[in-house]
């Protein structure tokens, strides 16, 4: 039972709170409204790592290199509207400073840094609101006409509704 003890104590000492509860990926959902908009993730590097059209759920990395976060620019884009973009980035990860506490010095200095799960990503779950661009334009057969009620009909009378 003390060598159980041990062994769970030196394998937690020698990992990272935050690669072992957190992982190395975070789960980031998408959403705009109005639906259907184009969207494309593009990370630190300028490399587009996902695009599709919202809303959608991706896997993005936490991590950019040893001791450096990933960020993302996620960009909306729909016809009609104008293009948005919203920014993703990371922030410390509250497991990685679990490491003090359960004396993880390699996971502090070595795993968790070198993995990125370091680091949260913010927002995780994204609601874009875009904003409809121009004035609306009138389609065939979208039309007005006021008249006076003295000009109709009986039938036409006799389908009319008063507005309320």
């Amino acid at each position: 039972m003390k060598r159980l003890i041990l062994a769970g104590a030196a394998a937690l000492a020698l990992s990272g709170c935050a690669s072992i509860i957190s992982g190395t990926t975070q789960t980031v959902t998408l959403r705009t409204e109005p639906t259907a908009a184009n969207i494309e993730v593009i990370n630190r590097a300028g490399d587009r790592v996902h695009s599709g059209t919202s809303p959608m759920t991706v896997s993005l990395k936490r991590g950019a290199g040893y001791f450096k976060s990933e960020q993302y620019t996620v960009r909306f884009t729909k016809e009609g509207y104008a293009p948005k973009e919203v920014q993703i980035v990371g922030t410390v990860n509250g497991w990685y400073v679990a490491n003090i506490l359960f004396g993880g010095l390699i996971g502090m200095l070595a795993v968790d840094p070198a993995t990125g799960a370091m680091y949260s990503l913010d927002p995780s779950d994204l609601n874009a609101q875009l904003e409809a661009t121009g004035t609306p334009q009138a389609k065939a057969g979208d039309t007005l006409k006021i008249v006076s009620t003295t000009d109709l009909t009986a039938e036409q009378m006799k389908q009319a509704k008063p507005l309320q």
